[in-house]
């Protein structure tokens, strides 16, 4: 078995983050930390979290920094993320950031990877016009796809000023087939001494 693993996957929509993070995740046997996921299994439930969270989006607006934090905090306290886990979306922005790591300073704990899956802006516009067709998905227009574009580039990409000093971020070329990608992954993964559970 690898040691524990706790990994950061960064990239735009379209980038293939949630693909290659389910990946990474079932390879070295730590869940996928997904606030997207968390945000969805609430709504559908009805939970008290689920109403909060459909208010903040049919208002338009973002859910809050400490909504989000703590919603993760509560995700990463749980047994099946004490050997590690692969955050997805989470954080967001640099204060997510500091949140983040107060709480695993407090469990003596830090990031060991920030994988950053490279993407050109114009591929990424392609391969969520495509999705959008495939799965006819009507909230995917040219106009929202540019707007999450720039909130990635206003918002998170500058995280990676943050952890790039730490030397933990680790930039994959994210053009190519879903297998030649993962095994950049691994690669890079591999030559951080992370080695995948076998």
């Amino acid at each position: 078995m690898t040691a524990s693993a706790r990994l950061l996957i960064v990239g735009p929509q379209g980038s293939g983050k949630g693909t290659q993070g389910v990946r990474i995740a079932e390879s070295f046997g730590i869940p996928v930390v997904s606030t997207g996921d968390i945000f969805r299994a609430n709504i559908k439930a009805g939970t008290e979290l689920g109403r909060q969270v459909t208010a903040i989006l049919d208002a338009g607006d973002l859910v809050p920094d400490e909504l989000t934090s703590e919603i993760v905090r509560d995700r990463l306290a749980q047994d099946d993320a004490a050997a590690g886990f692969l955050l997805d979306g989470y954080p967001r922005n640099t204060h997510q950031v500091e949140h983040l790591d107060e709480f695993l300073a407090g469990r003596g704990e830090s990031l060991d990877a920030v994988i950053l899956l490279d993407v050109p802006r114009d591929e990424s516009i392609s391969r969520l016009a495509l999705r959008a067709t495939e799965q006819g998905r009507t909230d995917d227009t040219p106009e929202a796809i540019a707007h999450r574009l720039d909130i990635y580039e206003h918002e998170t990409a500058p995280i990676l000023s943050v952890y790039g000093p730490r030397g933990i971020v680790d930039t994959i070329d994210g053009v190519g087939s879903l297998d030649e990608i993962t095994e950049r992954i691994f690669a890079s993964l591999d030559a951080r001494g992370l080695r995948v559970a076998v």
